[in-house]
């Protein structure tokens, strides 16, 4: 019997193991915020890790050096309600690859930099020229009202959630390497 115990245990201790190790993500990249509004010590502006970092891979495609992901460099063309924007990124053809999709609220609030005053865009316009300061869908639902879906607004890099059937614009993401 204690034989079997210790063996469960090892079993299970491997489990949570390579479960935690599973659900570990990419880094994050900072939030480019530089200025401090209060005498609080710990606010985004007293310390800098992952600061955003992108390269330009010159086939239209950007990729974030901190999360690894593979960004469309442009806008697409036009407004999209949610479901055309999740269409238009499945059919893209970009950079040699077809593995384009609407990126997740998380992915694409990762490309706000909190350093760029409003009125925005609120993202590197160095390798994202051409940035509308307006809303971006994601892919992600409203939990509370699955007629919603989140978007960031590029005007100021507030996050917040609208109707699937009103029009935002698009940028397209895939993992990359």
């Amino acid at each position: 019997m204690k034989k079997y115990r210790i063996t469960a245990s090892l079993i299970s201790l491997c489990a949570f193991l390579l479960l935690a190790h599973a659900s570990f993500a990419a880094p994050v990249p900072d939030t480019g915020q530089n200025q401090s509004y209060t005498n609080t010590f710990g606010e985004d502006s007293d310390y800098s890790c992952n600061p955003h970092s992108y390269t330009d891979l010159g086939n239209g495609v950007v990729r974030d050096n901190v999360t690894g992901l593979e960004w469309q460099q442009a806008t697409a063309p036009g407004t999209y309600t949610w479901q055309q924007a999740i269409d238009y990124c499945a059919g893209l053809n970009l950079g040699g690859k077809d593995d384009w999709r609407l990126p997740t609220i998380k992915e694409l609030s990762t490309l706000v930099d909190s350093g760029i005053p409003y009125p925005g865009p609120t993202i590197n316009t160095t390798y994202f020229s051409g940035t509308v300061a307006s809303y971006y869908w994601s892919s992600t639902t409203d939990a509370d009202d699955t007629y919603d879906a989140w978007y960031v607004d590029f005007y100021d890099g507030y996050v917040g959630y609208g109707l699937k059937t009103s029009y935002g614009y698009v940028r397209a993401v895939r993992s990359g390497q």
